[in-house]
């Protein structure tokens, strides 16, 4: 809607800040010459969007809005519902990005930082016991670089993988691509891990980013088997 657009504009010209209010209707009335309904429509698509937030009682009105990670990411997630995303699809991507976010990050987390992600860690330290155990042990494997994106500097970067790690926990689950534990898979997956913690602890840049594509590389193998195994026996059904 043009209307809501040129408010977005005008938010974006003044250097306004979530939080910060908005004027009242009257004012965009007149600010945008256009009339009491297409202001409270522009408005109410501006909210629906999560950039325009309004409370009501005293102090309340309209105030610039903060669009969360959390919402963004449903909101994307949204566009790709009816679309056939592959397992192949997701690790092209993570494949191009996760090793440079590696690289980018090798000597520059701090000691809280590596220590949360070696609490991850602690969630599949030991192989898993049967196929539920497997699946649990794969989400939280995927938090772990999920969290590993949050520290990165590049907010697109980190955003997106967070993103392709958070689809592929969605269809992870959905399609049940968890399969009877292998100890020897569990085992590389872990040591790429432990030898990724090193390098990110000692500043190695081109280790990191040589670990992570390795570990891309197998993980792809590793999920597109078992997309087919699943795909295989839904077919027999």
């Amino acid at each position: 809607m043009r209307v809501a657009e040129a408010i977005k504009d005008w938010v974006v010209k003044r250097g306004l800040q979530p939080g910060d209010r908005l004027p009242g209707e009257a004012e965009l009335i007149a600010r945008f010459g256009m009339s009491k309904g297409t202001i409270r429509e522009a408005m109410r698509l501006l909210q629906a969007q999560g950039l325009i937030e309004t409370k009501t009682g005293p102090g309340g009105g309209s105030f610039v809005g903060e669009v969360s990670r959390d919402r963004a990411s449903a909101l994307l997630a949204n566009y790709f519902y009816f679309r056939d995303v592959t397992v192949a699809d997701i690790y092209q991507v993570r494949i191009a990005l996760e090793p440079e976010l590696a690289a980018s990050l090798a000597g520059r987390l701090s000691a809280e930082q590596l220590a949360e992600l070696e609490e991850i860690m602690q969630d599949y330290a030991g192989p898993a016991a049967d196929a539920e155990e497997e699946r649990r042990q794969h989400v939280a494997s995927l938090r772990f670089h999920a969290r590993l994106s949050d520290f990165g500097q590049n907010a697109l970067l980190g955003f997106f993988i967070g993103f392709m790690a958070q689809i592929l926990t969605d269809l992870t689950v959905y399609k049940k691509l968890y399969a009877t534990p292998n100890e020897d898979l569990w085992r590389q997956g872990r040591d790429h891990q432990l030898d990724l913690m090193r390098a990110l602890r000692d500043g190695d840049a081109e280790a990191a980013r040589r670990i992570m594509k390795s570990h891309m590389e197998m993980a792809k193998t590793r999920m597109e088997a078992q997309e087919a195994e699943v795909m295989k026996g839904f077919i027999a059904e």
